[in-house]
């Protein structure tokens, strides 16, 4: 890990104290998530947006370790949009019925989009 790497980590980790400290550490667990696992990034980012919905009681300090977790959460959902369509796939839904589901135009569009999913996934230097 360099230290870019080991920086990014720390500001992330410290990030998520300053959300599970202003209340998101009561947060249910989810019925997929395992006992002690801690909340998802993405559950972290929609309780921030929700504690700053007044801004008269809106901390700051909460609000941007909130937006500091954007990149992970996002990360996280590309995730779950590629375990999603593999499974689509894999459960024998045809890339029509795929771009249908996803409001897309085509089944062209639908493969395009799994492609860039993945490349954010797994970063345009890895092959796929």
């Amino acid at each position: 890990m360099s230290f870019d790497d080991h920086d990014d980590a720390a500001d992330l980790g410290r990030a998520r104290v300053v959300v599970d400290e202003a209340g998101a550490a009561g947060l249910a667990r989810r019925p997929w998530q395992h006992p002690g696992q801690p909340a998802s990034d993405g559950d972290l980012v929609r309780f921030t947006a929700w504690t700053a919905r007044d801004a008269r009681t809106t901390d700051p300090a909460v609000v941007g370790a909130g937006l500091r977790l954007l990149a992970s959460a996002r990360a996280e959902l590309d995730q779950s949009e590629a375990g999603l369509l593999f499974a689509a796939r894999g459960a024998g839904m045809t890339w029509t019925q795929i771009a249908d589901a996803l409001g897309l135009s085509s089944a062209q569009a639908a493969q395009q989009r799994l492609n860039r999913v993945l490349t954010r996934v797994t970063g345009p230097d890895t092959e796929s």
